[in-house]
């Protein structure tokens, strides 16, 4: 049963808060960050990504750049654009994006949940990432950024949201993105105690997005259990910032690809090879978007095609390879294009849905890549069915929207 704790969160002033919150760390790049806060010395990216404190921008693992973060964060907390709440308490946050909103529990998720697989992952995490963020964490004290987390929808927790919901908040704002972002404070012993109680009969938590973060933060919570000789299992450090959504409430957008070349082939052959495992369908210069499970969509020499895979080609019995991202990785990028390492090819990208079709058009059209295949994005289900069978999603499956804004609520871990 998931076990999770109220904690004494650390946040910006109601006035503060769109200045000091930022974007996730691993969403821009360096540069990118650097611009987003030019002349804002409230930004959390100055603790986040704190190699934009040099001029010029130095490698973000330089060991200075670590011992720049921590500086950061203790003058964000002297200056008070960062207080620490006297009490531990659960809050409530919300995101809205293009009329639709999603309230998560923010919490303190326990790293021995992880270790167990109570808290369960369906990608797999690369040791450089890893090891940045464990860094980071290390090095600050801090869950700077929080992780995001699905949970089976629970009557006694939607409550608890639809109660505390009705309640005026702490915070409110629209990101430049145009993403609406709300919290409230849940500091009321009974409605602590029933948060508490209520995820301990919840069988396991779902890890939607922020996997090297979360396993980072269970590394260093075990590293600091060992070194520590008084450890007793109720310390800060045994536990990490989450914020958990009701399963029901969460869409994953389609996370489509772009190739630079088709492997020596004419456009032609490409489309006669496509046929073997495909029922190929011409739809004109309309963007065309996948409508079901095992469609596709390409974009090829300003036509875009339907494409259905043909019964045989999958395995809807197998929780990975009922996955489109599954079909189309072998029987395209694989079989007829030869790409076959998703994470290192130079020879593909991926767009994620919220940039739209149009992105995938401009990047072929432009001269930049030779082909784009849109995919029916994946669903909660089949997350959840991948998770709970020990399967790994293969690499750049899915896409969530809005991102967490980091900075909104921060986790000491003393």
């Amino acid at each position: 049963m998931a076990k999770v704790r109220p904690f004494k969160g650390l946040r910006p002033a109601p006035e503060l808060a769109q200045v000091v919150s930022s974007r996730p760390y691993d969403v821009l790049s360096s540069q990118e960050a650097y611009a987003e806060c030019e002349g804002n010395e409230k930004s959390l990216y100055h603790i986040i990504k704190p190699e934009i404190n040099f001029d010029p921008i130095i490698d973000e693992h330089d060991p200075r750049v670590y011992e720049v973060a921590v500086e950061q964060f203790e003058k964000f907390q002297r200056e008070g654009w960062l207080v620490q709440d006297e009490n531990p308490c659960y809050y409530l946050y919300s995101q809205t994006m293009q009329g639709r909103t999603q309230y998560g529990l923010v919490v303190a998720a326990c790293v021995q949940d992880y270790e167990k697989g109570v808290i369960k992952k369906h990608e797999l995490t690369r040791a450089d990432k890893e090891e940045d963020r464990m860094k980071h964490v290390r090095c600050t004290n801090a869950n700077m950024e929080p992780v995001f987390f699905a949970f089976p929808d629970n009557d006694v927790l939607g409550e608890v949201i639809a109660k505390t919901s009705a309640k005026p908040s702490v915070n409110k704002f629209t990101s430049a993105e145009g993403f609406g972002h709300e919290v409230w404070v849940i500091d009321e012993p009974e409605l602590i105690e029933k948060i508490t109680a209520a995820f301990d009969a919840i069988p396991a938590l779902y890890i939607a997005d922020g996997h090297h973060r979360t396993a980072a933060a269970a590394r260093v919570g075990l590293e600091k259990a060992k070194n520590n000789p008084q450890h007793n299992g109720n310390e800060e450090y045994n536990f990490f910032l989450a914020v958990c959504f009701p399963a029901s409430q969460l869409k994953i957008m389609d996370y489509n690809r772009v190739v630079r070349d088709l492997n020596g082939l004419s456009p032609e052959d490409f489309l006669a090879k496509l046929a073997e495992n495909f029922v190929v369908e011409k739809k004109g210069s309309e963007v065309y978007r996948p409508d079901a499970l095992h469609n596709f969509s390409l974009y090829l020499g300003n036509e875009w095609y339907s494409l259905t895979a043909k019964p045989g080609t999958y395995d809807d019995s197998d929780p990975i390879g009922v996955l489109d991202v599954t079909i189309s990785s072998n029987l395209i990028l694989d079989q007829i294009l030869g790409i076959k390492d998703l994470r290192r090819d130079q020879r593909i990208d991926f767009v994620g849905g919220l940039r739209g079709l149009g992105e995938l058009k401009r990047r072929v059209d432009s001269g930049e890549m030779k082909m784009a295949l849109a995919l029916y994005p994946v669903s909660m289900d089949q997350l959840i069915a991948i998770a709970d069978t020990g399967n790994i999603m293969p690499p750049k499956t899915t896409w969530f929207e809005p991102k967490l804004r980091s900075g909104l609520i921060v986790h000491k871990l003393d």
